[in-house]
């Protein structure tokens, strides 16, 4: 993996986190107390765990992925997996900011949807260049459908 792809990489995805972190600060608020949560609900604990892992994960594998494509003279793929994990990373930082800054959960949960449509294409595009490689990358939509699952249902719960 090159420095001058990862870097990039990094800086981007780390721009989402701080995006988004700064938007979930709000999870601590007395609106958040108040909300009706399922069963389900991961511990706030585990967020700030499992995210960093995720976070990780698409630097380096679409790094590596992007390199591929580099390697083997696919500008036009590579173009669209950036144009890909662009869109991916807005949807990333932008339900943070639906959910826990604007108090959207109906408009949150319809774009946690759209976040793993986009998780799941953003792997795919990675395990079609690098194989069994890109492979882990198959957690970020399985942790966004989840999150999906649980957005819609704090929305359900919390109708009006």
């Amino acid at each position: 993996m090159q420095l001058k792809t990862l870097v990039p990489s990094a800086l981007a995805v780390t721009a989402t986190a701080v995006a988004g972190g700064l938007a979930s600060k709000d999870s601590q608020s007395l609106w958040y107390a108040k909300l009706r949560k399922p069963p389900y609900q991961p511990p706030a604990q585990a967020f700030p765990i499992v995210w960093p892992i995720l976070y990780a994960d698409i630097a380096v594998t679409s790094s590596a992925t992007l390199d591929e494509l580099e390697r083997r003279g696919q500008t036009e793929e590579r173009r669209r997996y950036l144009a890909a994990l662009a869109i991916n990373l807005v949807l990333n930082g932008s339900w943070s900011w639906l959910f826990f800054n604007q108090g959207k959960l109906a408009t949150s949960a319809v774009a946690a949807g759209a976040l793993t449509l986009s998780s799941a294409d953003l792997t795919r595009r990675a395990v079609q260049v690098r194989g069994a490689k890109a492979a882990p990358l198959a957690l970020y939509p399985l942790w966004c459908a989840f999150a999906t699952v649980l957005s819609s249902h704090i929305w359900f719960l919390n109708r009006r």
